[in-house]
């Protein structure tokens, strides 16, 4: 018997399709009070904005 996990926005409830939605991470000041994560779709994403982060990691090669 095969099971379906199906990820439901936690702001909404809306169903969130396969390849869609985000997660939002939420990291106190105080360390003692742990980190949070919201479930949430792209457009509710998009709606509470926030600052872009650059992405971390090796640049690629420049090819000439």
């Amino acid at each position: 018997m095969a099971k379906k996990v199906v990820l439901v926005s936690d702001i909404s409830g809306a169903e969130i399709a396969d390849g869609k939605g985000a997660t939002i991470r939420i990291t106190f000041r105080d360390q003692r009070k742990g980190v949070r994560e919201l479930d949430v779709t792209d457009e509710e994403a998009d709606k509470i904005g926030g600052r872009q982060v650059k992405r971390r990691g090796r640049p690629k090669a420049m090819t000439s």
